[in-house]
């Protein structure tokens, strides 16, 4: 995922790209409002992290220029301002959320996170599921890692679809066991293991992570590199 962050505070702004570059994130700055904006029109990120207080152009008037533009970017505004009136402002400029400073960056990577799911399945073809390189075709039923046509049984197809719609989120077997088998009261959570290790095969790349990672103690969680 491609972060653009626009912060005038050189310290804070190397703190929050090497938290989010430690995160697998690419990250591209600007330290003032006019440079920001120039860099967010062209399109090619997925979330911008947006100071309020900036040279040469605010938090808002980026964030409603923006949306003027009507750009597929999930907006993050930060502010030392907490109050209700100032949330309010922040979100009508057409910030899609809105983190006070001083802040853990724990929650400002969460935010990310969550911005960058929620934008890539709105922004998207209804039809079409994506998570990375993964793509689902749902109108046409095919599936493909990159280049590569996926040949999958119609039970993987069904699992892949669930970690698709719910991407980077740890998901139990029980709830897989739903999603995938349920009109069948006979089966057990062991034959989700059982196709999990299945649908691992089929999606593994030589010298790429695990897309399909064993969370301990909870289940599964689908989490593809972008590429």
């Amino acid at each position: 995922m491609r972060v653009l962050l626009i912060e005038d505070d050189q310290r804070l702004t190397r703190l929050i790209k090497r938290v989010l570059e430690e995160e697998h994130f690419s990250v591209d700055v600007a330290h003032d409002g006019e440079t920001g904006l120039e860099f967010a029109l062209r399109g090619v990120h997925d979330v911008a992290i947006v100071d309020w207080m900036l040279p040469g152009r605010d938090g808002p008037a980026i964030c409603r220029a923006i949306r003027a533009a009507r750009l597929p970017i999930a907006i993050l505004l930060l502010t030392a301002r907490g109050q209700l009136e100032d949330r309010v402002t922040g979100l009508d400029s057409g910030a899609d959320d809105y983190l006070v400073k001083p802040f853990a960056f724990d929650e400002l990577l969460a935010r990310v996170r969550a911005l960058g799911r929620r934008f890539a399945v709105a922004s998207s073809d209804p039809w079409e599921l994506r998570c990375g390189d993964l793509v689902l075709d749902l109108r046409a039923h095919t599936a493909r890692r990159g280049s590569r046509a996926l040949d999958l049984t119609a039970t993987e197809w069904n699992l892949l679809e669930c970690f698709m719609r719910h991407p980077g989120q740890s998901l139990s077997r029980q709830q897989l066991l739903d999603y995938v088998w349920s009109y069948e009261r006979e089966v057990q959570t062991t034959m989700v293991d059982v196709y999990i290790s299945y649908l691992r095969r089929k999606l593994n790349v030589p010298g790429r992570p695990d897309p399909i990672q064993t969370v301990r103690g909870v289940g599964y969680r689908l989490e593809v590199e972008d590429v």
